[in-house]
């Protein structure tokens, strides 16, 4: 463990600490085109880059960087790196697998920056740079083909392989903690992790490890059919720092699977939900005020130790969200006895 380490710790005993929100969201607001996505460096690149977010941590560094600092300035404790589409894999759609590497460094030097110069002003209230580990666009347990449910356009040693170039960029980078995000499949997730531990032993480090999955459907399972407690059962040899849950369909709709990994989780419980439901747009209408009074009520009830926003949220939101939970405590860690806990899409204790 690092002295960053026991700074983030420390932080985390202390208070809530607060998430950052979108990225995506406040990217759209600067309304880039295909030239602005390509830079100088691309600019002949055989194929369409705009949409490709992470890349603008190479062409757009100074954007990444002032997003960043309208959430530090709302009270994040903790920014994303731009990374979440930052593996092989995902880069694939780009033709852009090689730069993988180098754009999960200089995602995490941009956020790194920005992080240090918010604690400087602030030195009471270090922030702190969480490397965003994304899910892929593939998924290892479910068929893409309806005609062939044995089919899997993935591998978990494929997985294993972009997760461990990902994970050594952002260590490379600076980042404090690794965070292994919007997690729709389990699987996924396992190869992540597993991914995670090879570089921390190959590198003689460790970092906290936060891990966050996503419920996709409101009778509150992921994707791969998990319900929340069956998937930190499923996590839990990761020894994660936090346990969590981020996107879905916002804050009201995900509270019942937060309190469900709040009555079983015997580590800190982290939780960032949309700014609700999108409308038919595919607009996020719910406003700060409305975002943070209903998260309000999950810090009151000492449930939460880490909250934040996903799709949708902006400053604006962070700043409410901040505000709302500053006046209550972090979430105790719960004695858990000691028993055999199993797995499957339901979790299984034994008695």
């Amino acid at each position: 463990m690092t002295n960053r380490t026991d700074e983030f710790i420390k932080a985390c005993n202390e208070r809530i600490l607060i998430i950052d929100g979108a990225m995506g969201t406040m990217i759209q607001r600067y309304k880039l085109g295909e030239a602005d996505y390509r830079g100088d460096r691309f600019k002949d690149w055989p194929s369409d880059v705009k949409g490709n977010n992470d890349l603008l941590s190479l062409t757009q560094p100074e954007i990444i960087k002032e997003i960043h600092g309208e959430y530090l300035a709302a009270g994040a404790d903790i920014i994303e790196t731009n990374t979440f589409n930052g593996t092989t894999i995902s880069m694939a759609d780009y033709g852009m697998e090689e730069l993988a590497y180098e754009i999960n460094v200089e995602a995490a030097k941009v956020a790194k920056r920005a992080a240090l110069e918010w604690t400087e002003k602030t030195p009471e209230k270090p922030r702190f740079v969480a490397g965003a580990v994304g899910p892929t666009n593939r998924t290892a347990s479910i068929s893409p083909d309806v005609n062939n449910p044995g089919y899997r356009n993935v591998t978990f040693d494929e997985l294993v392989e972009a997760y461990s170039a990902q994970t050594k960029g952002l260590i490379e980078g600076g980042v404090d903690v690794i965070l292994i995000e919007t997690i729709f499949d389990t699987l996924n997730a396992k190869a992540a992790g597993f991914a995670v531990l090879q570089v921390f032993e190959e590198l003689g480090l460790k970092l906290p490890i936060l891990i966050s999955g996503t419920i996709t459907d409101l009778s509150g399972r992921n994707l791969s059919g998990q319900t929340p407690e069956a998937f930190f059962y499923s996590m839990r040899h990761l020894k994660p720092f936090s346990i969590g849950l981020n996107c879905s369909f916002g804050a009201e709709q995900l509270r019942p699977a937060i309190q469900e990994l709040h009555k079983v989780a015997d580590c800190n419980i982290s939780a960032y939900p949309n700014a609700g439901l999108p409308n038919e747009m595919g607009e996020y209408d719910e406003t700060p005020d409305e975002m943070a009074a209903k998260i309000e009520g999950w810090a009151k009830e000492g449930m939460i130790n880490m909250i934040g926003g996903c799709c949708g949220s902006t400053p604006a939101h962070i700043a409410a969200i901040a505000k709302a939970v500053a006046p209550y405590k972090p979430r105790v860690t719960p004695e858990v006895p000691v028993k055999m806990r199993l797995s499957g899409l339901e979790p299984f204790v034994h008695a």
